[in-house]
Parts: C-alpha cells; structure tokens; sequence
C-alpha cells in the first residue's frame, strides 16, 4: 500500500479518537497526549516503505524518536498522561460559547494539529521518493537536529526546577521571590523551548530537502505551519501570563521573544522582576 496513504489513515483514526474522546471526558488535552508520538509513527511508515534500507530515511526516523522520545518524558513528568487538561483550552472554553468551542474543538484542536503532525513529517516522504547516498550535509543536519534536542532538554529541565523550587515555596507557604524562571536560557530567550522545537523540525525538512536537491519542495509546509502555530501560541501564552505576573512586561522589554539573544538593558527599578 502507498505509504502516504497509510499515513493518511493512520491521522484520520487518530483525529476520529481525539475527537471522540474530547467529547466523553470533555477533555481536549487528547491532541496533547499523542504530540509527541504519531510523527515518530509516519516518518517510521516512510523508513519501513523504503525496507528500512534507505540510511537517510532510519537516521530521520532515529533523531524523530528521540525527540518523541525526549518530549514524551517531559509531557509525563508533569502529569500530561493523569487527565489534565491543558489550561489554555480552559481560558478558550470559559471566553466561547459551547457551539463555538466545539466548532473551534474539532477544526483546529482535533483537525488542524492532527494534520499538522502528518505535514512536519513529510519530508520523510521527499527523502523517501528521492534516495541519494547520505553525505555531509546530512550528518551535518543530524549533529545540528541533536544540538537543538539537547538545547530544548536543557532549557526543559531548567523550568522544571524552578517549577519545583516555586511549588515547594507556595507550600512552605511563602511566595515566590520569582514567579516564572528566567535564568539559564530563559535569560536569552522568552521561549527557548520553543526555539529548539521548531529548529529540530526545520531540520527534518531540510534533511528531506537535502534528498530531493533542492529547497523548493512542497514538503516544507508543515515547518511553516508550525512556526506560524507556534507564533500564535507565543502571543497567547504570554497574554496569560502577563494578566498573572505584571512583572512580565519587563522580562518582555528585556529579553528576546523566542530567538535566543543578548538580553537588553533592564530598567534598575525591574532589574530583578
């Protein structure tokens, strides 16, 4: 059977159980909870579509399950897989209608993420359909994909600690001199989670690129998509967090939104926000 068609019908069951389980939990984390694992199933399909024998398309697979492997853990440890729902779907559910939140439910939480997941895999096809010998391109993108998995492990860890130093405050029952971490590579970038994340599938595109000989490919959607996705969720995370932490405006004006960089000049009075 043709491997995208496969892979098609492997995103519509997941959609239809996405769906269908949002509606009896009325939980809408389910998208969530398979994030990190059905694009580590596609490019596999497209590595198995090849005999397993194209080295390309294995060490796309391979650096793919690391990262689902590595973001899998991350979702677990805090509580992802125990029924929490993700609390921005909580704010969206409280600011619309029922009839707006479903129809908002099914096309964008359920469809458009679901088909997102299939579009960043892709480029497995384009390696897929064009077999060409590995060469230093390619292991160049491989050393590149692993710094940015260490870099999102890093910056991962790094709010996990202070998540836990935070909570451990609260009840101890004092507040938290600091409300939200902004060291490490926090103190470079606003998200650098974010950054990594979306580098490491910028480079699964270009090692499909690399295949093909070319940037010009169609496969190179589901990057795009992805970085406007996660555009959008920046600027809604942050509208959150700034209603919770006034003190954010400052981090804002001081440290880069996403792109790690220098940090600018803090005002003496928020130096330490």
């Amino acid at each position: 059977m043709n491997p995208l068609l496969v892979a098609v019908i492997v995103a519509a069951a997941v959609s239809a159980f996405c769906w269908v389980a949002s509606l009896i939990t009325k939980d809408t984390s389910w998208v969530d909870r398979i994030w990190s694992v059905v694009p580590v199933v596609y490019v596999w399909i497209f590595a198995g579509a090849a005999g397993l024998g194209d080295p390309r398309l294995v060490l796309m697979a391979v650096l793919v399950t690391l990262w689902g492997a590595r973001l899998t853990f991350n979702f677990a440890r805090k509580g992802g897989y125990t029924g929490m729902e993700d609390y921005r779907w909580a704010i969206l559910r409280e600011r619309m209608s029922p009839a707006a939140f479903q129809a908002f439910n099914i096309g964008f939480i359920v469809l458009f993420q679901n088909a997102l997941l299939l579009l960043i895999a892709l480029p497995a096809l384009t390696a897929l359909e064009n077999p060409r010998a590995l060469g230093a391109l390619d292991i160049l993108l491989a050393a590149l994909f692993l710094v940015c998995l260490v870099g999102e492990t890093v910056a991962d860890q790094q709010q996990w600690r202070f998540q836990e130093r935070k909570r451990a405050e609260i009840e101890a029952g004092r507040e938290p001199e600091v409300r939200f971490v902004q060291r490490g590579l926090w103190s470079v970038s606003r998200h650098p989670n974010f950054f990594f994340e979306q580098a490491q599938w910028w480079l699964v595109f270009l090692m499909g690129a690399a295949a093909a000989g070319t940037v010009l490919v169609w496969t190179g959607v589901g990057a795009v998509l992805l970085t406007a996705l996660f555009i959008g969720s920046t600027i809604f995370t942050e509208s959150i967090t700034r209603s919770r932490y006034p003190e954010y405006a400052a981090y804002q004006a001081r440290v880069s939104a996403v792109v790690p960089w220098f940090p600018r000049r803090a005002r003496p009075a928020t130096a330490d926000a």
